[in-house]
């Protein structure tokens, strides 16, 4: 894409509303060395030297929104306890709109703590209960629809923590349709929702193939010749009759799927690997704020791809910044 297209895209981006819904948690890090292993146990004895906190799961994708736009409001549950209202706070430093968090005194906060070492993720702590919102909590689903209304695209992220269900999932896309708002998702394949005529979908691979109930094969190259996978975006996008669907690769890039339109391969564009974790909290998110602003949908993917690729060249929980993903297509002009 020519940087001045991408420019152009990207200021169209920073006035847009965007809203996300779904599963929310705290992501912790503790940051240490480790100089020997323990006496008690054949484990490694972990120095302490940082600890840090950043908004998770679905908090996660408002926080790479918020990267690019000033209007990026949060809907989900968290916990009456000390973890939710940590990160009600990490989002409104932020500047993440809270106007749609509800807390819920019978279930925890989702807490997810990784401890790190020598670059390394040692061991992961996850503390959670599944939500039990369901679909007669009127007070959730009435300001959902107040949101959708003000807003210029809805991002559901599913993390299949419970907050999620149809009946809910069929309001938001009612409320949508209603008022002609881009709807973006990125499914769970253990909470197997339907989603007829939704914008766009963002499965994994392996998530894609599980959806399409197709066994999953190993990935072949080159990925125009991966009958399997195309073979799932056609059952896909025929299920859920959606504009189109984004399939992420992993080390193979992404691919883009259409009605009337060949399946469009975008190779990834990551240099190094470090940690993999919110990668496809960064691909939706970019997917989702270019087709907000008019991007194609391969301009879309595109940048959602070099985002994908800059985040995973970080440690912990990360973003990316719009002057990182402006390098990242100067640099990678001609390929």
């Amino acid at each position: 894409m020519d940087p001045k297209r991408l420019q152009h895209i990207l200021d169209a981006a920073s006035t847009k509303r965007l809203l996300v819904v779904g599963d929310l948690m705290l992501d912790e890090f503790v940051w240490g060395n480790v100089a020997r292993i323990s006496p008690e146990a054949p484990v490694p004895v972990v120095e302490v030297q940082s600890e840090s906190s950043y908004p998770g799961g679905a908090a996660n994708v408002a926080r790479n929104l918020r990267e690019f736009s000033s209007s990026v409001t949060m809907l989900g549950l968290v916990g009456s306890d000390l973890p939710g209202a940590k990160l009600t706070q990490l989002l409104l430093d932020e500047k993440i709109s809270t106007e749609g968090l509800f807390s819920d005194p019978t279930v925890p906060t989702i807490v997810k703590t990784r401890i790190i070492a020598q670059r390394q993720q040692v061991v992961r702590v996850d503390r959670e209960q599944r939500a039990t919102r369901g679909s007669s909590r009127a007070d959730i689903l009435a300001k959902a629809r107040d949101l959708v209304s003000k807003s210029d695209a809805v991002l559901i992220e599913d993390y299949g923590k419970g907050f999620l269900d149809q009946p809910f999932v069929d309001a938001l896309l009612e409320a949508a349709r209603e008022h002609g708002i881009l709807v973006t998702c990125d499914p769970n394949p253990k909470n197997p929702l339907e989603w007829p005529g939704i914008s766009t979908i963002k499965p994994n691979r392996s998530e894609a193939f599980a959806a399409a109930r197709v066994p999953l094969t190993p990935p072949v190259h080159p990925v125009a010749n991966d009958t399997a996978l195309l073979k799932v975006g056609e059952i896909l996008l025929n299920r859920w009759n959606a504009g189109s669907l984004l399939i992420t690769l992993s080390e193979q890039g992404m691919m883009l799927f259409r009605r009337d339109h060949p399946p469009y391969h975008t190779p990834t564009r990551a240099r190094e690997i470090f940690d993999v974790s919110g990668a496809g909290d960064t691909s939706i998110s970019l997917y989702t704020l270019g087709i907000a602003a008019g991007a194609t949908p391969e301009e879309a993917a595109e940048m959602a791809n070099h985002a994908a690729g800059i985040v995973v060249g970080k440690l912990g929980t990360a973003t990316c910044s719009r002057e990182e993903l402006e390098r990242s297509f100067l640099e990678n002009r001609d390929s």
